[in-house]
């Protein structure tokens, strides 16, 4: 998990901006709720009133409210608005001083007009201030303004003495209730209504538009981010992979690569969508649903407290459960793929030897042991969902029941409630996401771990610390050269003596598996000898740097690989050439007979792997692809196996005028093929047993003599016995 962390860190810049852009997210997903619970419990039940100071109040209204103030708060109030045609207008800004002014009186006006009424009118209000107002009138002509509000005061403590508890507690909603009922009276509550609701409303839609905003920037930030961290990682492996030698190639099946490259890395990018998007996500989300739910201060923190606890146990179990199916996904699919890629490169002999029924039968026991697997995991992910909607649902119900009580308590408004509820499965849901990524983690996990094993495989094939760098002439010596495969046990080359020099052509002949093309592997340097050296012009290879090592040798390997493209860009493979060296080289490989019949010559199109020519016109190409390079080694690792007599004799006459000062190598079954070479080596189980041309190796060595005659007759070996 570190490991796919620090991948990260080259993106810093843009995961800071997606951390930002998630807390904006949050926020107005946090903000929402509250604004719904606004519009229930301001906007609807109160019809838009945030404040219990009126803006406009009627002038009875005001005078009934201003006996029943202290002598300095109505003073104050009376500062605070200006008297136009019997209508009080607000002419300063709304403050404490105002709010806490206006409270008491009118919740005890609205309590007078109530009479214990389940619903009070205006009328009932009009009715209470007249007669406050009619009772003022009778009180002494004598008697002092202050100390009628003395009397009046201590009528009004008298009320609140009256009042229970709970009705103490919704004193501010009683106080909106009056200034609603004044606004009712003056015809406003619709106008002031339909205000807040449009007010809040343009709100809820700027916050949800900027969430929507923020969540594709995240997704396409994310996208972008995770797109380049695959490709990246496939640049990578890619390139390790090409500086690998045979033994690191064999030490991985090649499905296995494919699927490290593909697969694993697909794995790994959807993680880091994920990441960004729902991990980095979740915990800002949930944070803050606990400190909103924590801020209403209501009393029902234990059914989210209960809530999590289940989803933890729950996402617990599924991991123990799950966790050894999910690791085991990748090594299943990369057994899929080499079985596939076994059996579709070997369909012809399959074909011929009538074993598709086996096959079928191999391929379906690999497939549905994947299939097998892949159902555990995703009926363990599909039990999950109900198992956690089950909670979610159950959270809701309890919050509902509980809830009610409060509500019905007085200590919970309805708003409150639907926004306590929607708080509460933010947090769940947020929870819920880290369950589902805490599912794909151990796969991604195991993904990347596959990854890295290719990244950090140490390379047995490296050039030198402190290379030589010189110019060579093409001289290759073996100096007691032995070799061991790396799985192998037996020496395939031992104590191997010999010089090749330019100009002069080189041949190994030998039976199947006596180490031909493990010498041509040596030279390449794919291969490291175990024993001893081989030198190029008196320089060890392992001191010379492989790129100009490589750049010295033209190699035609048994197969003749063809890439996807034209014969044009096949032949210039290995060099950038003009098109007169590249049809020279066609012209000398005796391939151009086949490629001028074509339609479209040397633009006509290879199909991936050659499929679309024959074997012959493979090795042909193969071998225009070596003679264009022009290097200063050529090796030929059995490349006219596949060409006939005449073909044979004509390319090599040619070539051996392109070759006249270079340094050539052919390891061939057809004695045919090197009967005219300078040197021929004979090996036999890996061991020089003749070496000299071959008039001399037909008088001293038997097996040379064994494998010529079994091809040749008398007369086409010059008539030596």
């Amino acid at each position: 998990m570190i490991s796919i962390l620090k991948q990260l860190s080259k993106h810093w810049i843009t995961c800071i901006v997606i951390f930002i852009l998630l807390v904006i997210q949050a926020n107005c997903d946090l903000s929402i709720p509250s604004m719904t619970s606004d519009i229930v419990d301001t906007g609807i039940q109160m019809s838009g009133i945030t404040s219990n100071v009126p803006d406009t109040i009627r002038k009875d209204s005001l005078d009934a409210l201003l006996w029943l103030m202290e002598e300095d708060d109505a003073q104050k109030v009376m500062d605070a608005y200006s008297l136009k045609e019997d209508i009080y207008t607000l002419v300063c800004e709304k403050n404490k001083t105002l709010e806490q002014a206006f409270t008491i009186p009118e919740m005890v006006l609205v309590s007078m007009a109530s009479n214990n009424k389940e619903e009070v009118q205006v009328k009932d209000l009009d009715e209470a201030c007249k007669n406050l107002l009619l009772s003022i009138q009778s009180f002494p002509a004598g008697m002092k303004d202050s100390q009628i509000r003395e009397v009046l005061q201590s009528t009004m403590n008298s009320q609140l003495s009256k009042m229970d508890e709970s009705t103490l507690d919704l004193m501010e909603s009683q106080a909106k209730a009056f200034v609603k009922l004044e606004y009712r009276a003056q015809g406003i509550e619709q106008k002031v209504q339909l205000s807040y609701l449009f007010k809040v409303g343009s709100k809820m839609l700027g916050y949800t538009l900027l969430l929507v905003a923020c969540a594709i920037l995240v997704g396409l930030l994310a996208s972008r981010v995770s797109a380049f961290i695959g490709k990246d990682l496939r640049e990578k492996v890619f390139e390790k992979v090409l500086s690998f030698s045979n033994e690191e190639i064999e030490s991985f099946s090649t499905a296995s690569l494919i699927t490290r490259t593909t697969n694993d890395i697909q794995q790994v990018q959807m993680v880091y969508v994920m990441l960004l998007r729902m991990v980095l996500y979740a915990p800002i989300l949930g944070i803050g649903g606990i400190v909103k739910v924590w801020n209403t201060g209501s009393d029902l923190s234990w059914i989210i407290v209960l809530t999590v606890g289940m989803l933890l146990g729950l996402i617990a179990l599924l991991m123990v459960i799950a966790m050894p199916k999910f690791k085991k996904v990748q090594t299943l699919v990369d057994h899929v793929n080499q079985v596939s890629r076994e059996i579709l490169t070997g369909v012809m002999p399959i074909r011929a030897f009538s074993r598709e029924e086996y096959e079928e039968k191999r391929f379906d026991k690999a497939n549905t042991e994947l299939m097998k697997n892949q159902l555990f995991t995703t009926r363990t992910m599909a039990f999950m969902m109900p198992f956690m909607t089950i909670i979610m649902n159950g959270c809701s119900l309890l919050i509902v029941w509980f809830g009610a009580k409060s509500m019905d308590m007085g200590n919970m408004q309805v708003g409150d409630l639907i926004a306590y509820i929607t708080y509460t499965m933010q947090i769940v849901m947020s929870f819920m996401m880290i369950a589902m990524v805490s599912i794909m983690l151990p796969r991604a996990s195991v993904a990347f771990s596959r990854i890295e094993e290719v990244l950090n495989k140490p390379l047995s094939i490296q050039s030198a610390d402190k290379p030589v760098e010189k110019e060579f002439k093409g001289e290759i010596q073996f100096s007691d050269v032995s070799f061991t495969y790396p799985d192998g046990q037996d020496e395939a080359l031992t104590h191997l003596n010999f010089t090749m020099k330019p100009g002069q052509t080189t041949a190994i002949v030998g039976s199947t598996g006596c180490g031909k093309s493990t010498i041509l592997n040596l030279i390449c340097r794919f291969y490291d000898v175990s024993k001893g050296s081989i030198l190029l012009d008196g320089v060890d290879i392992r001191s010379i740097p492989l790129d100009q090592l490589r750049d010295c040798i033209g190699y035609v390997g048994q197969k003749g690989i063809l890439f996807s493209g034209s014969i044009a860009s096949n032949i210039k493979f290995g060099s950038d050439i003009s098109d007169e060296k590249m049809k020279e080289a066609g012209q000398i490989a005796q391939a151009e007979e086949f490629i001028l019949s074509k339609s479209e010559q040397y633009n006509s199109h290879i199909a991936q792997s050659g499929t679309n020519v024959s074997g012959g016109q493979k090795q042909r190409i193969s071998i225009a692809r070596a003679i264009a390079k022009d290097p200063l080694i050529y090796l030929f690792d059995d490349s006219f196996s596949a060409l006939d007599f005449k073909t044979d004799a004509t390319l090599r006459k040619e070539l051996s005028k392109k070759t006249k000062d270079k340094t050539v190598l052919i390891v061939a079954q057809r004695i045919s093929t090197i009967l005219h070479a300078d040197q021929i080596l004979v090996l036999d189980e890996g061991r020089i047993v003749g070496m000299g041309n071959h008039r001399e190796l037909m008088k001293s060595c038997k097996e040379y003599q064994e494998i010529a005659r079994s091809q040749l007759s008398m007369s086409e070996l010059g008539g030596i016995e």
